[in-house]
């Protein structure tokens, strides 16, 4: 155990190990930004004393893209901060996560209403299941072996790609409803993102992001290593939460 913020605490944990597997958590109430980097610091520097054999960071989708994609330019300032250290080094780059949509399904519940910052809703975009990215970085951690530059990047999303309409029709199978996906305003975005408790900075860097993703920057990286999970969307939100 360690607090992230916390360098020493943080090495003393690394050290002696065979692999680590590194995330960056973003806190959305406080100062996503600067919390972040003080954090990608902290494991950069951690990393650099102890030097794990196998390590690998999850990533974003559109880490390759150097401005304009909101929260994930956190991820590519955590892929540029590792890229120093010298150690078998891997970066997954996860697409969106389908279990993200969850946060929907009280609307979907009680109005047959799926509001999508995805437009236009029938536009299909890359996503995978948390767990099949939970699979793949437990598979890497076992492949240490000697430093290799640059390090791997390797991409990951489902089996196949949806839209936010491939969403609510997985919704109304489930609820035995009808359920719409419809596009949410581009000017209630920050009103209905605050409302859900991000702060005015996370709020911004989220609508940055999707803006990327509706312009169609958030996508592997072109000639990139791509591997497909096997959890369907259906599958990843078959067990719906009863409140």
């Amino acid at each position: 155990m360690a607090d992230l913020g916390d360098e020493r605490a943080v090495t003393a944990a690394f050290r002696g190990a065979d692999a680590a597997l590194v995330i960056c958590p973003l806190r959305p109430s406080g100062d996503v930004e600067g919390e972040a980097g003080r954090v990608i610091d902290v494991l950069g520097a951690a990393l650099e004393s102890t030097r794990p054999p196998s390590v690998v960071a999850i990533s974003d989708y559109g880490a390759h893209v150097p401005a304009g994609t909101g929260i994930t330019l956190i991820l590519r300032r955590l892929e540029e901060r590792l890229r120093a250290v010298s150690t078998n080094m891997t970066f997954v780059r996860s697409a969106e996560h389908m279990q993200n949509w969850l946060r929907r399904l009280r609307a979907a519940r009680s109005r047959g209403v799926l509001p999508s910052l995805h437009h236009p809703v029938t536009r299909p975009f890359p996503t995978v299941s948390a767990f099949d990215v939970g699979k793949l970085a437990a598979e890497l951690l076992e492949l240490a072996g000697e430093s290799r530059r640059p390090p791997r990047v390797i991409h990951i999303e489902g089996p196949r790609r949806y839209a936010a309409a491939d969403v609510a029709a997985s919704f109304a199978r489930s609820l035995g409803r009808a359920v719409t996906a419809v596009e949410l305003p581009r000017e209630q975005w920050a009103p209905g993102l605050s409302a859900g408790g991000l702060s005015e900075g996370y709020a911004r860097l989220v609508m940055e992001l999707q803006d990327a993703h509706n312009a169609g920057l958030i996508d592997a990286e072109p000639g990139g290593e791509v591997r497909r999970g096997t959890t369907e969307l259906e599958q990843a939100l078959d067990d719906l939460p009863s409140a």
